[in-house]
């Protein structure tokens, strides 16, 4: 039987978990750097500016979805950027990612939000495949910029 319900400060260990997992899967293992405590502040701390969905099959810990709420201006709404989806390769095929997408619909729904969002990268076939079936449309018109690390902490920099 599959469940999907809100991530509790037990999960967390699992999250972490499945967040390697995902990046094994993304070849981009090296890049987590996430700690159990991190993960728990970010979920479930004073300041907590995410939340995590679990999917479940027979009371075991199948996939999880971690997203956060951002906004936009052009809708002058609220939208819900899914950060992580993952699904264990054993029990895909199962509805759980489905599920896990058909719960965040709903939460954005619930939040007043306007937009349902996500990235994923260009060589993900099935991710890409999956996604399209459900109704979702790519965005190529976007690029997306990013600055991390010493190139962050550069452009903090006071002149």
């Amino acid at each position: 039987m599959l469940v999907i319900r809100p991530a509790t400060a037990e999960d967390v260990g699992q999250i972490l978990w499945f967040i390697r997992q995902l990046a094994i899967y993304e070849k981009a293992e090296h890049e987590v750097h996430a700690s159990e405590q991190q993960i728990h502040s970010a979920l479930f701390g004073e300041l907590a500016h995410c939340g995590c969905l679990m999917a479940e099959v027979d009371g075991a810990a199948v996939g999880f979805a971690l997203y956060f709420f951002n906004f936009s201006t052009w809708l002058g709404q609220p939208g819900l950027y899914l950060e992580d989806l993952f699904v264990m390769p054993e029990s895909r095929g199962l509805g759980a990612g489905k599920a896990l997408l058909k719960a965040l619909a709903k939460v954005a729904l619930d939040r007043g939000c306007g937009r349902f969002e996500w990235s994923v990268l260009d060589w993900n076939t099935p991710a890409i495949d999956f996604y399209q079936s459900l109704g979702a449309e790519p965005q190529s018109e976007w690029i997306i910029y990013r600055t991390t690390g010493q190139a962050l902490k550069n452009l903090a920099k006071e002149e």
